[in-house]
């Protein structure tokens, strides 16, 4: 016996499930003429007919019900062969875990996480937050492929990871829009005006109170954050200034409605990656150290 032909059956069970030949075309893409040849080739071959013609519709007869019912079964198994390797393909897919320190710029940290997905656009990207210690920890127990982090790991640090200077920045001064025409002379207009200082957790706190220091600016602290979001949307709401990199500043100024009163490149905010690699290996890191990053 010949292999049995599943176009053929196709054909037929697309008719069958539509009760028309003109039907089952208009799905299949193909003129009635071809759908019915191919089901007069199949009963052909099975020696028997399928339907009973009745007028001008197609019933099917006792031998097409059992067919159908085989044909049936056969395309949903098919189904859910497909739906399955889909299924397979999809956990199969490659997982990219990376921590990013609670105190980091979002937008710079996207800027690097869409480096790699243009580069590897079929990844899973997955991104925990945390302070520098958590965060260190886990990857210690392999459950973070590298750290994104405004600080390097201290040299002191029991866990062996090393790390690589991603980019560095001046800093830049915001303010609330519509507070922004009462600053000007920059730095000193910042004397006496609320600031909003980053917190512990942050390698700019110690620098900034020491450049206000330098420059004989003695701000009112209002607040103090270690979520940089929380302190962008209180900036927002005119309860006072605050700093963040200068290569971001026009993603902060559209997202946040804020105006940039001024810069300065003695302060400086660094971008590193902290990875268990000496020389970055993971082909999944290599587009974050792409050179020309300073601004």
């Amino acid at each position: 016996m010949h292999q049995l032909n599943y176009q053929h059956l196709y054909y037929f069970y697309v008719t069958a499930t539509e009760g028309s030949i003109i039907k089952a075309a208009g799905l299949l893409h193909l003129t009635p003429q071809t759908v019915s040849e191919q089901i007069r080739t199949l009963e052909a071959y099975f020696g028997f007919d399928l339907f009973d013609r009745v007028g001008k519709r197609l019933q099917l007869n006792s031998q097409g019900q059992l067919t159908y019912k085989f044909a049936k079964s056969i395309f949903n198994m098919g189904n859910e062969l497909l739906l399955s390797v889909k299924n397979q393909q999809q956990n199969q897919q490659q997982v990219f875990c990376v921590g990013v320190t609670d105190v980091l710029p979002k937008v710079l940290a996207f800027q690097m996480f869409q480096r790699c997905l243009s580069a590897h656009p079929n990844v899973r990207l997955v991104c925990k937050e945390g302070d520098l210690n958590s965060l260190t920890a886990e990857l210690a127990l392999n459950k973070v492929d590298a750290i994104l982090s405004d600080r390097p790991l201290p040299s002191n640090s029991n866990v062996k990871a090393y790390n690589h200077l991603l980019a560095r920045s001046g800093l830049s001064f915001f303010v609330a829009q519509n507070l922004a025409t009462n600053f000007g002379n920059f730095p000193h207009c910042l004397d006496n005006q609320p600031f909003l200082l980053p917190g512990d957790n942050s390698a700019q706190k110690l620098s900034i109170l020491a450049w206000f220091a330098k420059h004989k600016i003695n701000p009112q602290i209002a607040a103090e954050f270690e979520d940089g979001a929380l302190m962008k949307l209180f900036a927002q709401q005119g309860y006072g200034v605050f700093c963040a990199p200068t290569s971001v500043e026009r993603d902060i100024e559209q997202q946040y409605t804020v105006s940039v009163i001024g810069r300065t490149h003695l302060l400086t905010e660094r971008l590193y990656l902290i990875s268990p690699e000496r020389k970055v290996t993971n082909p999944l890191l290599l587009p974050l150290l792409l050179k020309g990053n300073e601004t």
